[in-house]
């Protein structure tokens, strides 16, 4: 059971019996209204606390989901970010090394782990690429076109991905898994 469902029931419960309670004795001390203003002030104060306190702990749990999701984007952009950097080594460079291919099976499962459907199914189409141009070591000036013209769609994947609050988790151990395969190489 959800911990704040745990806290309504609990809360109306103890509100039910104590306003039971204290409506019987509010009847019971008729005769005497200084006895039943200080009755209902009691109410008043016990429906207010309760009140006050479902606020607070809502609150509380949208400050806790407010601070995951800074914490997520900020780790899902620098990850983004140091993966086109490492593309624009490559295409810099205009050469893939055996530790450039090492370095990006690991950013490979790094995005694994926190990218979005969509993310991973653009990123399996340039992995693939990646792969083929990776498989004379050179970079030619075309092939770095490509790479770029492909890294410009994952890239409006990417952003889409950091401003959507959408959890979409189905399907995606396949993409993880052909995202991952291994690259064959000639050197």
């Amino acid at each position: 059971m959800n911990k704040s469902l745990k806290y309504l029931v609990i809360s109306t419960i103890t509100f039910a019996f104590g306003y039971f309670f204290l409506r019987t004795a509010y009847y019971s001390s008729q005769e005497n209204p200084f006895a039943n203003e200080i009755i209902l002030i009691i109410l008043g104060t016990i429906a207010t606390i309760a009140i006050t306190a479902a606020l607070l702990n809502k609150q509380s749990e949208v400050e806790l989901e407010k601070e995951q999701n800074v914490k997520i984007f900020d780790i899902k952009s620098s990850l983004y970010f140091e993966l086109i950097d490492f593309i624009e080594e490559i295409i810099v460079h205009r050469k893939i090394s055996k530790k450039d291919l090492i370095r990006l099976d690991f950013l490979t499962h790094k995005i694994s782990v926190i990218a979005n459907k969509e993310v991973l199914e653009e990123y399996a189409s340039f992995i693939l690429l990646l792969k083929n141009v990776s498989l004379d070591i050179d970079v030619t000036k075309s092939e770095s076109i490509e790479l770029s013209t492909q890294l410009n769609q994952l890239c409006s994947k990417i952003r889409y991905d950091l401003i959507n609050k959408e959890k979409n988790v189905s399907d995606l151990k396949n993409l993880i898994f052909i995202n991952n395969s291994p690259i064959k190489s000639n050197t």
